[in-house]
């Protein structure tokens, strides 16, 4: 019996796949649980229908994430903080206050996105990595200043 997986199932394979399993397997275990579907023509031509619709989806979102890193790479945020002795900040710089900075410039990004290794504690020009997608990141300039 040929079905169609709904779901990952373990040493059988992953949602989306066609496979060949025992008759009784599929209609009392497969089928029942809702792990997978009777491989008809008509469900195979849905299934094909449903991916192509994802591909296009995920090609869409790539493409606006790719716009995104190129408005977040040309921007240029300042930050004013106030300054100590030998140029130290009182507090430090974190990814949240980055995130307001882009919230700013009406991109919004959560914070947990911006990979800020460590809190920023003197001025300067920092660099700072932005993920937008699994594996589109953004170098967004940041410069500390000293306030006025």
């Amino acid at each position: 019996m040929k079905v169609i997986l709904k779901q990952d199932v373990q040493d059988i394979g992953k949602a989306g796949q066609i496979i060949e399993v025992k008759g009784g397997y599929g209609r009392n275990y497969l089928i029942p649980r809702n792990l997978a579907i009777a491989a008809t023509t008509a469900n195979v031509r849905a299934i094909n229908e449903i991916e192509k619709q994802n591909l296009i989806r995920e090609r869409k979102q790539r493409n606006e994430a790719e716009k995104l890193k190129d408005t977040m790479e040309q921007l240029s945020l300042t930050i004013e903080v106030l300054v100590g002795e030998e140029d130290k900040i009182f507090g430090s710089v974190t990814s949240q206050n980055v995130a307001e900075l882009l919230a700013k410039e009406n991109i919004t990004i959560d914070k947990r996105n911006i990979n800020l290794e460590d809190p920023i504690k003197s001025l300067g020009v920092y660099t700072i990595p932005v993920k937008i997608e699994k594996d589109i990141v953004a170098n967004v300039k940041v410069w500390v200043i000293r306030k006025a």
